[in-house]
């Protein structure tokens, strides 16, 4: 079944979620790695659930919420944003809680997400934009054939200085190889 495997599910954001996204999107220890700097309020956070009915090509980007299959705990989140249809191309975040890293959730999540992008939006490529101290994070897209393609340098502003960011792409036809060569 798409968005989902024998470990993970990937599921739309429902109202149950607020508290936890409310949580998350408010830590400022993991502001560095997106674009927040300020809290969000339960109400921008209930109007942004109520928004997220719309479809990806609507609103240019979509959540999906990652839960443990059986538990049905919610461990963290994809998000896929700065949908660009005419250049078919689709930028990706992957979050997953300090508690639950290192079990494998992150590889998992990204294997369901390259399936939806690649076979069934039909996308040509699937980028990400990670921290270059984030070491493991760069490990992972590397072992999972993203090809590091850009450094941008000082690009965000941390407590006390700059951090570079490298830029990661994958492309369809390396994903349909890839997945070939398993199948």
């Amino acid at each position: 079944m798409l968005l989902e495997n024998e470990k993970i599910r990937l599921r739309a954001v429902e109202p149950e979620d607020l508290e936890l996204l409310y949580r998350w999107e408010n830590n400022p220890e993991l502001w560095m790695v997106g674009n927040a700097r300020s809290p969000y309020s339960r109400y921008m956070l209930k109007q942004y659930i109520l928004d997220s009915e719309k479809d990806i090509y609507e609103n240019r980007q979509l959540r999906l919420m990652i839960t443990i299959k059986g538990s049905n705990e919610t461990i963290g989140t994809v998000d896929l944003f700065d949908f660009d249809i005419h250049n078919s191309r689709v930028a990706l975040g992957l979050f997953i809680e300090q508690k639950f890293q290192r079990n494998g959730f992150a590889r998992e999540a990204l294997h369901l997400v390259e399936e939806y992008v690649f076979d069934f939006l039909k996308i040509n490529q699937l980028y990400v934009e990670i921290a270059e101290e984030n070491i493991p994070s760069m490990r992972m897209f590397e072992e999972e054939n993203f090809e590091k393609n850009g450094l941008l340098k000082n690009w965000i502003k941390t407590m006390n200085n700059f951090q570079n960011i490298v830029v990661f792409q994958l492309f369809r036809n390396i994903y349909c190889q890839s997945k070939n060569e398993v199948t």
